[in-house]
């Protein structure tokens, strides 16, 4: 079973996007950057929902394309409109297919997003590994790293780094 792992820029106070999917305080460059991006290559599929899919198009993402063609990329939604022919797939039942998607995948899969679907899971104890890039920044509201109802889950931290940017790097295996 190929691992879940949740890699994610939070604020200090919880949030991945602020107001309105608002990521504009978090860093974009830098060597923080550098290694998300490094670590990205590393996935060999990708699972999202549909608000983190379609953030993509205020970036030039077309409906259908698949913003990392290196890998496997699923949509979990009931309601995305997607072209029948695109390359992501589009999962309306997701705890089946992710549980196939584990068993068949080649490599580690990425969690890219959102909240809500990362609440989800959790709950069901499918995320193995937690990757932050903590940001010294409080967003005071937007979508949580987390959303829904909580679970208790301890986990272990594996690895850190404090980036000249005072972002914190923190992996936790849970």
């Amino acid at each position: 079973m190929q691992p879940i792992i949740y890699d994610v820029a939070v604020s200090a106070d919880g949030f991945i996007a602020g107001a309105s999917g608002d990521v504009s305080l978090f860093p974009h460059t830098g060597a923080l950057v550098d290694d998300y991006t490094a670590r990205l290559q590393t996935y060999t599929a990708v699972i999202m929902g549909r608000a983190t899919y379609e953030f993509g198009y205020a970036f030039g993402l077309k409906p259908g394309q698949n913003p990392y063609p290196w890998a496997q990329s699923l949509v979990i939604s009931k309601t995305i409109g997607l072209p029948d022919d695109a390359p992501v797939e589009k999962v309306t039942d997701p705890m089946p297919r992710i549980e196939t998607l584990r068993a068949e995948a080649a490599g580690p899969i990425y969690l890219c997003g959102g909240g809500i679907l990362a609440g989800m899971l959790l709950r069901a104890g499918l995320i193995t590994h937690l990757r932050l890039k903590r940001a010294p920044i409080l967003l005071g509201q937007g979508v949580l790293l987390f959303n829904g109802e909580g679970s208790a889950t301890q986990m272990q931290l594996t690895d850190h780094k404090v980036y000249d940017s005072d972002v914190i790097y923190q992996e936790y295996t849970l």
